[in-house]
């Protein structure tokens, strides 16, 4: 193994196995480390893949990738211990080339990535835990990893080790992230007969539907559920703040257990069988924690820049976007010999003008507000269900006493001034 490489990218998800197919795919020398068994053994997401950004890193890679089902359904549950209003969009549009999304599962997803990238020219070597960043006059020169003789030198070094970014933090780009600024989600893989699928969801054959759920399935914290389907199986899972969970003693498992016995969610999941238990740490921070992206011989790519967008469930588009950006920045630092910051910004100039770091602006204040004003979900969710109830409900009352009826129960409540004080801070929290 040659000791000197043009990039060593750390981490193997989505973002850091971008930015190593690009590079190598443009003549550059590229070690990918993976500090789990094999690329996607130690990555976890609910399971949605993007279309998009990811045809401009691989065209038409739906041919050939290890793909679940094309979502043709997406829909939204407000959830109260009894009852749900949903609203969606169904399009089958969605189920023909050139797609929208995808469901995936990431282990098998994540291996055949970054057999790409090795197939492009990168360097892959799993089970290979990054200790530190090698700095020199103020510049990341390489890699010490936990093998014998594990000092490895590179011209830039690809931070993509996750949320936490340990590396990222001992470089001094970002501090210890707040509760409030990382999310825990629990999910789990239930294996289920492909017909038994497609009938519950109103699926017919290689057709997909996800389901993103809010209220009572975190039992009103700030937080989402979400039921997605894959091909023999379903992905279901659920995820709060720290700060949420810790206020609340919630326990993560005990969450997931709620969800899945709650009666609008177990007929779906009837007769299924557990495969799989999996955890992970999400970026909730948005636009506020975007640490410092660039520096002398460095940059910082996908989950460990804080690159998720919670509010769209959109993160695995905006880590490979954000690898494919820095992989081009990096190129153009090999083309001129130059890998000081100010080269290196190029990535972040691009990042800035780019809809992943506008859509995380625009949504700046969504997790603050919605955090510190609780009654959204622990309030708003349940009247939205009662009011649905006491309108469909056929009892004889005409409809505009009904429409004033659940006004005047709503404003009792809470009071008219109030009522609108909230409607305007959401709004003002996601315009």
């Amino acid at each position: 193994m040659s000791e000197k490489f043009d990039v060593i990218v750390v981490g193997a998800g989505p973002a850091g196995t971008a930015c190593a197919y690009t590079c190598a795919k443009n003549g550059l020398n590229v070690l990918l480390i993976e500090r789990g068994e094999y690329p996607g053994s130690k990555n976890v997401m609910g399971g949605v893949l993007y279309r998009k950004q990811l045809e401009e890193i691989i065209p038409e890679f739906w041919k050939e990738a290890p793909l679940e089902r094309p979502v043709i359904e997406q829909r939204f549950w407000m959830l109260d211990k009894e009852s749900v209003v949903q609203f969606g969009y169904k399009g089958l549009e969605w189920g023909q080339e050139p797609y929208n999304n995808f469901t995936i599962l990431r282990a098998q997803f994540d291996q055949w990535f970054a057999k790409k990238a090795v197939e492009a020219g990168a360097l892959l070597i799993n089970e290979t835990v990054v200790k530190e960043c090698l700095v020199e006059d103020g510049k990341v020169v390489g890699v010490r990893t936990d093998r014998p003789d594990g000092d490895l030198f590179a011209d830039v070094v690809v931070l993509a080790d996750g949320v936490n970014s340990l590396l990222g933090k001992q470089l001094g780009f970002h501090k210890e992230f707040r509760p409030d600024e990382v999310a825990l989600t629990v999910m789990e893989v239930i294996n289920l007969p492909k017909d038994k699928i497609n009938d519950r969801f109103n699926l017919s054959e290689n057709q997909g539907c996800t389901i993103e759920i809010f209220g009572d399935s975190t039992k009103g914290n700030l937080g989402t559920a979400f039921l997605y389907t894959n091909k023999e199986s379903l992905n279901i899972g659920v995820g709060t703040t720290l700060s949420s969970m810790t206020k609340a003693k919630l326990r993560p498992y005990d969450l997931l257990d709620h969800l899945k016995t709650h009666p609008m969610v177990k007929p779906y999941l009837e007769g299924g069988e557990s495969a799989e238990y999996l955890a992970h740490l999400i970026p909730e921070g948005g636009y506020r924690s975007v640490p410092k992206v660039a520096g002398n011989g460095v940059v910082v790519v996908g989950d460990a820049a804080q690159l998720v967008n919670a509010i769209h469930r959109e993160g695995s588009n905006m880590a490979m976007s954000s690898g494919k950006m820095a992989a081009e920045a990096i190129i153009q630092a090999k083309n001129d010999g130059d890998y000081s910051e100010s080269s290196l910004n190029r990535y972040r100039e691009a990042l800035y003008d780019s809809f992943i770091i506008k859509d995380l602006e625009k949504y700046k204040d969504a997790a603050h507000t919605f955090e510190k004003h609780p009654q959204y979900f622990n309030d708003y969710v349940p009247m939205m269900n009662q009011a649905a109830s006491k309108f469909f409900t056929v009892d004889g009352t005409p409809k505009r006493e009904k429409q004033k009826q659940i006004m005047q129960s709503i404003t009792k409540e809470k009071g008219r001034i109030k009522v609108l004080q909230d409607l305007y801070r959401a709004w003002k929290a996601v315009k």
